[in-house]
């Protein structure tokens, strides 16, 4: 069976996985490079305190909600590739007139469009991905996706850092704007919703996906039982501890991420260019954390370990980061095992809904996790920020701390079917 698969001809990964990538590389660039602006004299230009500058990060995420179930229903009911190169243009413009804003009220309403624009790519994507590979390739397919936000973060740090140093923080928004528009001329001749769309594809390469996609519906119908309410999904306790454990993950991420330009500037007393460089080495660990624990998992089956344990790391290197704040290069070193943990669980913990929930209700649980837990990205740079503004950085950071160890005491305390290997 295998050798038949390698013989066939492989232009989807050409044609489909770079232009993804590419185009949520621009999108997480987008969204988080006011992070760079903060730290290169936004804050202070704006006058914002810390709370509002954390308001000004997170609301993004707020918008993010909007789009995030009807996004995937757009994309699946009509034209995922139209879809995405409206969002582009939409938040590409929003990123652009970012750069000219006058006041904070002008600020947090661009940033909750913004999060409205971007809301539905996400699921977009993955739908397009869902098109055009079958099941066994889809693991590789959506794990090679998810190495966007690593790769985009580790292109973020330079180019933000230098584009504020040689220009100012609100050059930052109006070029990485105009990069996001430019992504038309890739998007709209590479992508096709469908093999059906494509021009270039081989007719042997074709009959392959169809076929296995349509085997993959047949085998879905035949396990879907009943329809499924949100009433079933909300009443399932498991469903709530994943609501909980992604929304801690998330807060965790974010409240790092979107600080993170700021930390390494108060820590290093570097200039802009430099913490831009040095803003790419936790996300350098990112990608080693992703391998490894995505690698762990699949070997061991054991899905809420190495669930669990990205968590608690995060968690533990978040303190030691400022327990060391003495030793400057010892309390990076921390911040670099953040960035290790940052993504790690995040491939692993989206296998959890099918082995806890039949066909039926683990569709509709992703969509529910994902918006509620993205809610998350809302609360950490927000949680933070308050924090730092009526005690201390250091405050803030303990609370992430703290939020992360919530997220990883509830993993643990996930059916023991989430962690046998027979699920596999």
């Amino acid at each position: 069976m295998q050798k038949s698969i390698d013989k066939i001809p492989s232009g989807r990964w050409i044609h489909i996985i770079p232009p993804a990538i590419l185009v949520y590389i621009v999108a997480f660039m987008d969204r988080t490079n006011i992070g760079f602006a903060m730290a290169g004299g936004m804050s202070e230009e704006l006058a914002m305190t810390a709370s509002i500058t954390g308001l000004a990060a997170g609301i993004f995420f707020v918008g993010y909600l909007f789009l995030q179930v009807p996004g995937g229903q757009i994309a699946e009911k009509g034209s995922a590739k139209k879809f995405i190169a409206y969002s582009i243009l939409a938040w590409g413009g929003l990123a652009v007139v970012s750069g000219f804003v006058k006041n904070v009220p002008q600020l947090l309403a661009i940033r909750f469009l913004l999060g409205v624009a971007e809301g539905g790519v996400w699921p977009a994507i993955l739908t397009i991905i869902s098109h055009w590979f079958p099941n066994e390739e889809r693991g590789r397919a959506n794990a090679y996706f998810i190495m966007n936000v690593p790769i985009a973060s580790i292109i973020t740090g330079p180019l933000s850092g230098w584009i504020i140093t040689a220009y100012s923080w609100r050059a930052v928004f109006v070029i990485e704007g105009i990069i996001s528009l430019a992504l038309i001329l890739v998007w709209l001749p590479l992508i096709s919703d469908r093999p059906e769309d494509a021009k270039w594809i081989s007719k042997e390469e074709k009959e392959y996906i169809t076929r296995k996609i349509k085997e993959e519906q047949e085998n879905i119908k035949d396990l879907e039982g009943t329809a499924v309410s949100f009433k079933d999904i909300f009443s399932n306790i498991n469903m709530w501890k994943l609501i909980i454990i992604y929304f801690c993950y998330q807060t965790g991420i974010y409240g790092f991420s979107l600080w993170l330009p700021t930390l390494i500037k108060e820590l290093t007393k570097s200039g802009m260019n430099g913490v831009g460089w040095l803003s790419t080495l936790p996300y350098i660990g990112t990608i080693v954390g992703l391998y490894v624990f995505s690698h762990l998992s699949d070997k061991s089956g054991n899905r809420r370990l190495h669930t669990a344990l990205p968590l608690i790391g995060f968690s533990i290197c978040l303190l030691l980061s400022v327990q060391t704040k003495s030793n400057i290069w010892l309390s990076f070193a921390f911040l670099i095992g953040c960035g290790v943990f940052l993504q790690a669980a995040s491939s692993v913990f989206w296998t959890i809904p099918p082995i806890l929930f039949n066909a039926e209700m683990a569709g509709g649980a992703r969509g529910v996790i994902n918006a509620l837990g993205n809610l998350g990205g809302f609360l950490g740079p927000y949680i933070v920020g308050w924090l730092t503004m009526k005690y201390s950085s250091g405050i803030g950071i303990y609370s992430l701390v703290i939020i992360l160890a919530i997220g990883f005491l509830v993993t643990v305390s996930l059916p023991k079917e989430t962690s046998k290997s027979e699920q596999l």
